[in-house]
């Protein structure tokens, strides 16, 4: 177990019935954090994203590994015990595991885990101080709680398809999902958030609680000022694209070699870009001078500044916009993303040891700490790694038991 004092959830235990991604978002943040995170996984297969291939990691000689790229991404810092909790043998030993844990965090469908006795209610007798964190697609009420949740049915769902896209209007027009699964991402975030705040909770009363957390209630929520749109005017937002609900300029524009993102976010900022880009009475023009107005008056002021963007390439406009104080920026790859100079100068990817590979590279983390930062000690373990370790440290399991476990097909 970690106990390295320079990290901020040192001694912090955490029991991970997840899988795929909101779940061991959610473990991943934690165990960066410094939590001894203990990823419960089914023998011989484990999280269904270690099959989500390819990419797959190569190892030294450029051959796949069993190492899904999906699985990698959100599993850093944990330990990998294979269990089947379907074996009365192997639900009492999550059991035993439970009950040495500050945090369990399970993604199962509603009420699945109460027949091995793993659900909250059951749990919280011998462990009163667990904090149990629930992570479903639709809660743990309401008509839709025995509903399997994914993140691409949320989205649309929860309005999110609804403002994301080109416009109807327009060619490629129509619904679009993120390309990330934003719902399971910020659920594991929202549940990070959760349990933190659960712990300190209990640190002023003693007693855990349960979480219930749904996918679609995080992607309802985190629309944010969408939401506000709609509930202060009655109409629902519109897919527009590149373009911002609430400010104009805040947009793609074609130069003459490529794309340029410009950000102007206030009236200032608007004379400035104007007058780097030649037209400063638009600057002054009652339909534009002010945001509220540029808004109204989109379709004529956009048109207006599309022809003036693509009369210059652009470096033109990287160079000046940026001089002016006014927000741009390209539209980069992830490779290129990942080679800025400004991301590589700030760490942001980072290798690991890895037993089947040699190393395996990673994003780390964003959260920068000046006293206890994230710590990047165990790469995502492979498949059962650390069984035996973990039983022996906190269930008491021998070495025979062990085998007779593993003969049985428990671990």
């Amino acid at each position: 177990m970690r106990e390295a004092a320079s990290t901020a959830l040192a001694g912090l235990r955490v029991l991970d019935l997840t899988r795929v991604l909101a779940g061991p978002w959610c473990t991943q943040i934690l165990a960066d954090l410094g939590a001894d995170v203990i990823k419960i996984e089914r023998p011989g297969t484990g999280d269904d994203t270690r099959a989500w291939g390819p990419p797959y990691l190569k190892d030294e000689h450029g051959r796949d590994t069993s190492e899904a790229a999906y699985y990698l991404s959100a599993n850093r810092g944990k330990r990998s015990v294979t269990l089947d909790i379907a074996q009365v043998a192997g639900s009492r030993i999550a059991r035993q595991l439970a009950a040495r844990c500050d945090v369990l965090v399970e993604n199962f469908k509603v009420g699945a885990l109460a027949k091995y006795g793993l659900d909250y209610a059951s749990l919280r007798e011998a462990n009163p101080r667990l904090i149990y964190c629930s992570i479903t697609g639709f809660g743990q009420t309401g008509p839709y709680r025995d509903r399997a949740g994914y993140d691409f049915i949320t989205q649309g769902m929860g309005g999110f398809m609804s403002i994301t896209g080109e416009r109807d209007d327009l060619p490629g027009g129509g619904p679009q999902k993120a390309g990330v699964a934003v719902s399971d991402l910020m659920t594991g975030m929202y549940a990070v958030v959760a349990v933190l705040a659960a712990h300190a909770s209990r640190e002023r009363t003693g007693a855990g609680q349960h979480i219930d957390l749904a996918l679609f209630d995080t992607m309802v929520a985190m629309l944010a000022n969408m939401n506000m749109n709609y509930l202060v005017s009655g109409e629902s937002p519109r897919r527009a694209g590149n373009a911002h609900q609430n400010i104009v300029p805040y947009q793609v524009f074609a130069a003459t070699d490529g794309h340029v993102i410009v950000a102007v976010g206030n009236d200032s900022q608007f004379v400035n870009f104007c007058g780097v880009a030649g037209c400063r009475d638009l600057a002054v023009d009652p339909r534009f001078a002010k945001n509220a107005d540029r808004v109204r008056n989109r379709d004529v002021l956009v048109p207006l500044l599309e022809q003036v963007m693509r009369a210059r390439p652009v470096a033109f406009w990287f160079e000046r916009l940026e001089a002016a104080g006014v927000p741009c920026g390209p539209i980069n790859s992830i490779a290129q993303a990942l080679a800025d100079p400004h991301l590589v100068a700030r760490g942001l990817q980072l290798d690991l040891p890895h037993p089947l590979a040699g190393r395996v590279p990673l994003v780390g983390s964003p959260i920068r700490m000046s006293a206890t930062p994230p710590v990047y000690d165990r790469p995502p373990p492979t498949l059962g790694q650390h069984t035996d370790e973990v039983l022996r440290e906190l269930a008491g399991v021998d070495a025979a038991a062990l085998g007779d476990l593993r003969a049985r097909g428990v671990v």
